[in-house]
């Protein structure tokens, strides 16, 4: 069978003792507020995958509902999902996390997700990226961090779905004006959910980084992005819904802005500092 056409689906058990062997996963385990597993799929594709939460209740290995998967590149409907990128090429791997409604999981703003995979090999400027899609949306840029090792990946997120390794096509320009755009239609979808004085004050900060990027001023832009950042931590749960839960019948508001923020003001320090 071809690697990029095999297939296997990993499934998580709150059954399973920490060295379980199930088609796909070794050693997963669950140690307080995170979730960590190994990942082994046909083709010879593999990860260590970490899942990280700040505040977590009823997290168990069931309860994550992670699951990987291997994906054919050519698959032209993957492929629409991704205008602004490419599968990495070595590591065709769609990882998901879904946690089932029932599962009682639920969580206060972020949690990190960390994919090490000796698939693929970090070098200074690397286009590589961790992307997330939502309902079979497209797919967009959630890194937080990268680096070696042999490639290790960070993406923040305040949700769940369906997550892919990509080459990132655009520029860092690029990179930096589409996540401005995403998060301002994030904060004015989200307008109701908190005081119009605090909206003001966070679309001032957001309107003062762009501007500041444009400008070619990115220390200063980014120091606005840290203050958007600070202000939204500090009204999170009180100003700004902090909480995801299993049932899906709220929305983590703090947490997405949190993590728009987050993964813009890295591409910021991209732009800073090209040789990352």
């Amino acid at each position: 069978m071809s690697r990029f056409l095999a297939y296997a689906t990993l499934v998580l058990s709150a059954a399973l003792p920490a060295a379980a062997v199930t088609p796909g996963v070794i050693n997963a385990t669950v140690n307080g507020g995170s979730v960590s597993a190994t990942v082994a799929l046909p083709g010879g594709f593999g990860a260590d995958v970490t899942v990280s939460f700040e505040d977590v209740t009823g997290l168990n290995l069931a309860s994550l509902g992670l699951s990987a998967q291997v994906v054919n590149p050519a698959d032209t409907a993957l492929l629409a999902r991704l205008p602004d990128a490419s599968l990495a090429a070595g590591f065709p791997v769609l990882l998901s996390i879904e946690p089932p409604a029932t599962g009682g999981l639920s969580f206060r703003g972020i949690y990190n997700l960390e994919v090490h995979t000796h698939n693929l090999h970090y070098t200074p400027g690397s286009p590589l990226r961790i992307y997330t899609a939502h309902n079979g949306g497209s797919f967009r840029d959630i890194t937080v961090s990268m680096g070696a090792g042999s490639y290790r990946v960070r993406g923040t997120e305040g949700g769940f779905s369906e997550f892919l390794i990509v080459s990132d096509a655009r520029t860092v320009d690029q990179a930096i004006t589409a996540k401005l755009d995403s998060l301002e239609q994030l904060l004015d979808d989200y307008t109701g959910s908190m005081s119009t004085a605090l909206y003001g004050e966070l679309e001032d900060r957001l309107e003062a980084a762009r501007k500041h990027h444009e400008q070619g001023a990115t220390v200063a832009a980014i120091q606005k992005v840290d203050s958007f950042l600070g202000l939204v931590q500090g009204h999170s749960g009180t100003g700004i819904p902090n909480v995801w839960r299993a049932a899906r019948d709220l929305d983590n508001v703090a947490g997405y802005l949190r993590a728009a923020a987050m993964t813009l003001r890295f591409s910021l320090d991209l732009k800073r500092n090209p040789g990352l």
